[in-house]
């Protein structure tokens, strides 16, 4: 990919010219130099300098929302590439979060490797907007997740619905809130676990209205006590504490093996869509339809489909909260 368009994404994406210019491990005079050639190729402004960084004018949003994509084709052609030259044609490379990997998609993985012997995964588990990063920049070729609330159609992703999931609350064994129903209000007057931190650089991903404002997802709408990437910090802080661990009902069994239970909730708890994440250029390729028809498969096996029927009662559906 050419180097300038190179550079500019690297400043866009870091909000500053001496940040880009230190991950590109080139001069800030150099970087700043080569902008000022690409502003004059092009003919219009793209950048603008502040007190608090670089901003993107009119023209270098439209820029950037098109090297973005020239980037993410000209990484994805070569990743085929180098598949064909290692024989791993077959391989995987996907993303989910903890639920659905305990849920189906490690069974799924496994039975993808029985089929095709010595075909690689890489399967990167975390947080959705991470994934969304990975997804973006090649390192993975699709990812199963919650539906992001405000994501920019820019980004240029299709979702694939599996299933409706809701908002459980999970405590350890002897905590005051289990026993009896609990209104929102009862519960929120405990601390908060967030299994899905929020970092600023992912605020890109959403529409420009909301690129100011503090990231927001499905399962986001307070201050947390303790937030952390990994699941298993969250679980050892929900045993020792008093918090409230916020996180998909799927996981409610795991969760007991575990120590932790449900919170009945007295108020309709908060529902939300899951399903598949992958970039609209890949769709109709055969191993990514492939790959995404296994995923849907494998899902039906432990979830209720997607769109449920209407004449489906509330707990075939899997959406009535369970008591420990």
């Amino acid at each position: 990919m050419d180097k300038l368009l190179t550079q500019f994404l690297a400043i866009a994406d870091a909000g500053s010219f001496s940040r880009a210019a230190t991950a590109l491990f080139i001069t800030q005079p150099t970087l700043s130099f080569n902008m000022r050639k690409l502003e004059e190729t092009i003919g219009a402004p793209l950048l603008e300098r502040s007190s608090r960084g670089v901003r993107l004018t009119r023209y270098g949003e439209t820029l950037y929302e098109n090297a973005k994509l020239m980037r993410r084709l000209y990484t994805n052609s070569l990743s085929a590439i180098a598949d064909q030259q290692r024989g791993t044609e077959r391989g995987l490379s996907i993303g989910s979060g903890y639920s659905w990997w305990n849920l189906f998609l490690r069974d799924m993985v496994i039975a993808y490797q029985d089929e095709f012997p010595g075909s690689p995964v890489q399967a990167s588990l975390g947080n959705q907007l991470r994934l969304m990063d990975q997804m973006l920049s090649g390192d993975i070729s699709l990812f199963l997740a919650h539906e992001i609330d405000g994501l920019s159609p820019s980004i240029g992703c299709d979702f694939v619905p599996i299933t409706r999931v809701y908002n459980a609350f999970f405590v350890r064994a002897d905590h005051p809130l289990l026993g009896a129903p609990r209104s929102h209000a009862q519960i929120d007057l405990y601390p908060r676990i967030d299994s899905s931190l929020t970092e600023s650089r992912h605020e890109r991903f959403f529409d420009q209205s909301r690129r100011r404002k503090r990231v927001e997802t499905v399962f986001d709408g307070r201050h947390s006590a303790f937030c952390s990437n990994s699941l298993a910090a969250c679980i050892d802080y929900a045993l020792a504490t008093e918090a409230v661990l916020a996180h998909t009902h799927v996981i409610r069994d795991d969760f007991v093996r575990r120590g932790l239970y449900e919170v009945e909730q007295a108020d309709a708890p908060r529902q939300s869509v899951a399903g598949i994440y992958v970039l609209k250029e890949r769709r109709g390729e055969e191993r990514i339809e492939d790959l995404i028809e296994r995923i849907v498969t494998a899902a039906r096996t432990v979830l209720p489909p997607w769109p449920p029927s209407e004449n489906t009662p509330a707990d075939e559906q899997n959406l009535s909260p369970a008591l420990p």
